[in-house]
């Protein structure tokens, strides 16, 4: 009566092996976990026999769950068996299986799920109206995640494999970065910091690839000392890994850096479409990114490709602007900031990711490159959306006044702000946004 199983089975357009070899590395887990699921790795042991896995599972309590793998078959197969979590009983399966046509550039995977449902008849009536849908839904993410990396792993890279140099690998954009790398295969470097304006620079040395994502957070209250550590985090830091590079033999140096960069160096513009042809605009964090793009001319003047990396407003809710919404708009506490007349420009994490990446691989590309979807919204608009997807009402804006009094001048720069920045250069690489409306 409280037996049940699940399987899902897609075809994956790569081979069986690339495929198998995609879940045996670390970011695995992290690529395939849904981005509304707030479970966390505490433990990741791998997926051979006896390997174990430790999560904190959140909801509906927090609580460990602790899987075992067993029935490894290279290239194949393998389990993982609960032996301490929230069900009686739980084995899933995962199957990597050749394409049914024999052609060796497809695959299937399939997964399979045993388990027995917890809390007896309530876990029946918990199972009809909510587990069973959340279970399709989270394995609709990962296959539908699967294919897409399959896909861009091959298009992108092919066969190539890079050593890849992150700064700010444990910050949101830096996992997820250091996931996508590592299940596709390339080899990812943490750049430990020093102090507070250099790194560990033996981690650049012999690098294919420099990631440089470090900075001091820009949501915060500020002040003269506020103003002092951001800039000196993104401007002197930077020039400072630059010349280090630069004196870098030639064969040890890195071929790219992808170097962080903001919409914030257009300024304030109103209802002007900006690409990366528009002018430097003004104010604090205009001029702040106009001394950050040029601290990169060390790396330049000895043959380093550069791509400055003008980021809009990065979306996911594991962190940065969009977690910090989740609480007061799911509260029915949202609402529009100030008027909500002005533009926003948004791109999701997977595709901010997706586009570092072929900016890694592009030797097109160099300069400025807007990471923006080719939707930007007004802020009214992503209010009403956000609502929407929540199903809450968002009737409590944010007055001027009231952010001034937590965060000083920064609501004025910084979420008061008006930036309707399109992709330009990305739209003219060939690049397809996998989330391009909001």
């Amino acid at each position: 009566m409280f037996e049940r199983s699940f399987e899902k089975e897609t075809p994956i357009p790569a081979p069986q092996r690339r495929t198998f070899d995609w879940h045996t590395r670390a970011g695995a887990f992290e690529r395939l976990t849904p981005p509304w699921d707030p479970t966390q790795v505490i433990e990741y042991g791998g997926i051979q026999d006896g390997q174990r896995v430790i999560l904190k599972v959140v909801a509906p309590w927090p609580r460990r769950w602790v899987a075992q793998h067993e029935d490894y078959i290279d290239g194949v197969q393998f389990k993982d068996r609960q032996i301490e979590g929230p069900f009686p009983r739980w084995v899933h399966t995962h199957r990597v299986e050749p394409d049914r046509l024999g052609r060796p550039d497809r695959c299937v995977m399939r997964d399979a799920i045993e388990f027995k449902l917890p809390m007896g008849p309530l876990g029946v009536i918990a199972y009809r109206y909510f587990m069973r849908r959340q279970i399709e839904r989270m394995f609709d993410h990962r296959h539908a995640t699967l294919v897409a990396d399959m896909t861009d792993h091959l298009e992108i890279a092919g066969d190539r494999k890079l050593t890849v140099a992150v700064t700010g690998a444990s910050g949101t954009i830096g996992r997820a970065l250091s996931a996508w790398l590592s299940t596709g295969g390339h080899t990812v470097r943490g750049v430990a910091r020093r102090d507070a304006l250099t790194f560990d620079y033996d981690a650049v040395d012999g690098a294919d690839a420099v990631v440089h994502l470090a900075g001091e957070p820009i949501v915060q209250k500020w002040d003269a000392d506020a103003r002092s550590r951001i800039r000196r985090s993104r401007v002197d830091r930077t020039r400072l890994l630059c010349e280090a590079i630069g004196r870098m033999p030639a064969d040890r140096r890195p071929r790219v850096i992808l170097s962080g960069s903001a919409v914030g160096y257009y300024g304030d513009r109103a209802d002007s479409i900006l690409t990366e042809d528009s002018p430097n605009g003004e104010g604090f964090l205009a001029e702040v990114a106009r001394g950050w793009e040029a601290a990169t001319r060390p790396a330049e003047d000895v043959g380093v490709r550069v791509v400055h990396l003008r980021t809009g407003i990065v979306l996911t809710p594991r962190g940065g602007a969009l977690a910090k919404m989740l609480t007061p708009f799911k509260l029915g506490l949202g609402g529009r900031l100030g008027s909500g007349d002005q533009h926003m420009s948004w791109i999701t994490i997977d595709d901010h990711v997706r586009a570092m990446y072929r900016c890694l691989f592009d030797e097109s590309l160099s300069g400025a490159v807007n990471l923006v979807a080719p939707d930007p919204v007004t802020n009214r608009r992503f209010t009403r959306t956000l609502a929407s997807v929540l199903q809450r009402p968002a009737v409590l804006p944010a007055p001027r006044f009231a952010m001034r009094a937590v965060y000083g001048e920064m609501p004025d720069e910084a979420l008061l702000v008006s930036q309707r920045v399109e992709p330009m250069r990305m739209a003219r690489a060939g690049f397809r946004f996998r989330q391009s409306k909001l």
